[in-house]
């Protein structure tokens, strides 16, 4: 028996107009399963497995916690999950995928693994950006960052303690403050409108 096995759902075998399966996917589905964007959670899923004359429609009603890295000090940063998503399946003679939501499986086979498509679903519904809130972040990480983004002694101290999103450091050459002509140029469009 497979890693996935137990996230196949046998669409030939469905006989009622509906059927419902429920999985709760924790570190260790996310660890087996590999994916780039989260390595542990803790999320319910539940499949409505709808049969119409020619497609199946499975809606994937999803809620739970995940843990993924802090995009600034790479700490764990809990997200909730919440979101409902819908796939259209349909039989052929080979896997295909048309469209964003509908894919072809092979008759013969008659089932699909939903396992990857839960871990997308739960992947598409994080925000892009996975950050702390002010001052959340780990101390002794936001302080070497610090030191490397410093520019100047008069440069702030704590950038990640506040609201404001880090500064890029200007261009700096031989220890003089010559700015990238190209900022000028920008900024005579800004003065212009």
């Amino acid at each position: 028996m497979g890693k996935f096995d137990k996230y196949k759902i046998d669409l030939k075998g469905i006989q009622a107009a509906a059927a419902t399966y429920d999985y709760l996917l924790d570190s260790v589905f996310f660890a087996d399963i590999d994916g780039p964007e989260v390595q542990k959670g803790r999320v319910q899923v539940h499949v409505i497995v709808k049969k119409t004359s020619h497609t199946y429609e499975l809606t994937f009603q999803t809620e739970g916690i995940v843990w993924v890295p802090c995009d600034r000090c790479l700490d764990e940063i809990e997200l909730p999950v919440s979101s409902t998503d819908t796939l259209i399946v349909k039989f052929g003679s080979e896997y295909a995928e048309e469209g964003e939501n509908m894919i072809v499986i092979p008759a013969e086979e008659g089932e699909i693994n939903v396992a990857w498509f839960m871990y997308e679903f739960i992947a598409l519904s994080l925000p892009m950006k996975h950050v702390h809130g002010p001052g959340k972040c780990n101390k002794s990480m936001t302080g070497k960052l610090n030191k490397h983004l410093r520019t100047s002694s008069e440069d702030q101290e704590d950038p990640f303690g506040s609201d404001e999103s880090i500064l890029m450091e200007d261009d700096q050459q031989d220890g003089g403050d010559k700015t990238d002509p190209r900022w000028n140029e920008l900024k005579k469009l800004l003065d212009n409108n």
